[in-house]
């Protein structure tokens, strides 16, 4: 349910609390706010990646849905880091999702939020710093992301029923024309 619109957001059923979960935890962790670095003067870098304080960063937070599918977000007083480790539940999925995230990062500088190296470990990671929540409604920047893990969802099973058809019809008229 999206309260600014009034209306139902569609996901599948199977990850509607993962999402919902992801969704309430954005929505806790993304109050950012500007905060210039301590060390070097009239420099304002995200807290999240260099870690210069560590009272300025936050635990991790861990979301799991399966054991090979998970969230981490990484929350700090200026920035947060969310990484995702996408479905792979066999070798097909794996490549897959590793062409679809490649196919993303190279194309980071398009994307506001998206980081051009994942975390070690996960497919996708973004970066979301506080000039971002000032310039866009952090409501929105959460739909963005839990949209976007849906339509990530939806597109490698797309792209896994059309490698599976693909094969079916090779497999099938390489059997004919052995008879």
């Amino acid at each position: 349910y999206n309260p600014i619109q009034s209306t139902p957001v569609k996901m599948a059923n199977t990850m509607r609390p993962y999402l919902t979960c992801i969704r309430n935890t954005l929505n806790a962790t993304c109050c950012l706010r500007n905060f210039p670095s301590q060390q070097v003067e009239r420099h304002n870098v995200p807290e999240v990646e260099f870690r210069h304080n560590k009272e300025l960063v936050l635990d991790p937070i861990m979301i799991c849905r399966t054991e090979h599918e998970r969230c981490l977000i990484e929350p700090s007083i200026n920035s947060l880091r969310i990484s995702f480790k996408l479905k792979h539940s066999d070798t097909l999925e794996e490549i897959l999702t590793k062409k679809f995230t490649g196919f993303l990062t190279q194309r980071a500088e398009n994307f506001w939020i998206v980081r051009r190296v994942a975390i070690e470990g996960y497919d996708i990671s973004l970066l979301i710093t506080n000039f971002h929540t000032e310039d866009l409604l952090q409501q929105k920047i959460v739909d963005f992301i839990v949209n976007f893990l849906e339509e990530v969802d939806r597109e490698i099973n797309a792209m896994k029923l059309s490698v599976n058809t693909r094969g079916r019809a090779v497999a099938t008229e390489f059997l004919k024309s052995l008879t």
